[in-house]
């Protein structure tokens, strides 16, 4: 385990780089490609469309050919559609291997959270997943330090760099022992998706993908016409992130000793608030800190959720990769769905229109939490 889980953050660290590489230079790619608003929202999604494809191949990977072959493939795949990504020269080609990336992203996530959630005791459980995503958020504060690069010194450098680095952690991934698979077939998952625990651990995964894939577009579009470059659009992305990140373990923690649903209903009110104000406002000096303030917050949810996912699974008897596999699904729609929606509902009414459904969103999920308490929680899993 000791081995293990710093090598689990490498990779995830990796993937989310690349999942946020991309949003810095959005601005860039709109003028490039000449896109609308929502051709821009749809950009954005592409990942998260490659990650819902691959995201039950990814679970069967995991489950049927063990957690080091699904993260090896997944590596596989990332490195090639980095490649893609830096010889891209027209939007056809940069949204193909955008989804490329998603879908390898699919089975790196499903092979290596179940590698923790089997090699973890159930009581630690939520502080393991919590370093996970705490490693994931990380990645994804350098990915507007790559993106911002991919602005100065070019895309194809920056990108083939990349791709180079997941070759490099395949080939140290080779020297692990193999993990044990968890023979079990698809269908299993039908099950599990009938249970209310299993269930709310989805929507804590697809909720978060869903608000901050509407902020990823909107916001960096809004700092661009009040004259943020793409590094300036990188650094808020970098404060963001490193808040998110810290407060991650922590997260956690709370998850162990008082169940998931204490962290998430803070994550629900925080995130009400900041979709509200999102909605009145462009001005960066305000924009900026609330961004901030989004990250901690919108991230919120991860590490309860996995947590929540981990252990009602374990309760219906679905293999960890196939429950992860599902986990990867709901992240993957709530990703779709609120970057095109977010840029195309936008185009048609304002920036505001979103933001206000995100927080309808959000409120509507507190309240059908309200009577659910810790310890049913904890029975239920």
């Amino acid at each position: 385990m000791r081995r293990l889980l710093p090598f689990v953050c490498a990779v995830v660290v990796v993937d989310t780089m690349l999942y946020a590489a991309l949003t810095p230079l959005l601005p860039h790619f709109e003028r490039a490609y000449d896109l609308s608003k929502g051709g821009v929202g749809l950009l954005a999604a592409a990942y998260g469309i490659g990650t819902l494809a691959g995201a039950l191949p990814g679970g069967i990977a995991a489950a049927r050919l063990g957690a080091r072959t699904a993260v090896l493939l997944g590596l596989g795949g990332v490195s090639a559609a980095s490649v893609g990504v830096a010889l891209a020269g027209n939007f056809a080609t940069l949204f193909g291997a955008r989804i490329v990336q998603g879908f390898g992203s699919s089975l790196t996530w499903a092979g290596a959270l179940a590698w923790l959630a089997l090699s973890t005791p159930r009581e630690r459980r939520g502080r393991t997943m919590g370093t996970a995503m705490a490693a994931g958020v990380f990645g994804a504060l350098l990915g507007p330090v790559v993106g911002a690069a991919g602005s100065l010194v070019g895309v194809r450098a920056s990108f083939a760099t990349v791709a180079g680095v997941c070759a490099l952690l395949a080939a140290v991934m080779a020297r692990f022992e193999p993990s044990a698979p968890e023979p079990q077939r698809a269908r299993a998952a039908l099950g599990a998706v009938r249970d209310t625990e299993f269930l709310r651990g989805l929507w804590l995964i697809t909720l978060p993908a869903l608000l901050f894939g509407t902020l990823n577009v909107l916001v960096p579009l809004a700092l661009d016409t009040r004259g943020f470059s793409a590094a300036a659009i990188g650094g808020v992305w970098i404060a963001a992130t490193a808040a998110e990140s810290a407060i991650n373990p922590w997260l956690g923690r709370v998850a162990d000793r008082l169940g998931p649903l204490v962290p998430v209903r803070f994550a629900l009110l925080g995130s009400i608030v900041v979709a509200l104000a999102l909605a009145t406002t462009e001005w960066p000096w305000v924009l900026v800190p609330l961004v901030v303030f989004g990250g901690v917050v919108f991230g919120g949810f991860y590490a309860p959720g996995l947590t929540m996912l981990s252990h009602a699974a374990e309760g219906v008897g679905l293999a960890q990769g196939l429950s992860f596999g599902l986990m990867n699904a709901s992240w993957a729609i709530g990703n779709a769905v609120g970057p095109a929606a977010g840029g195309g509902i936008a185009e048609l009414t304002t920036d505001a229109v979103p933001y206000v459904a995100c927080a309808g969103i959000c409120a509507a999920t507190l309240l059908l939490l309200r009577h659910v308490s810790p310890a049913a929680v904890a029975s239920e899993a």
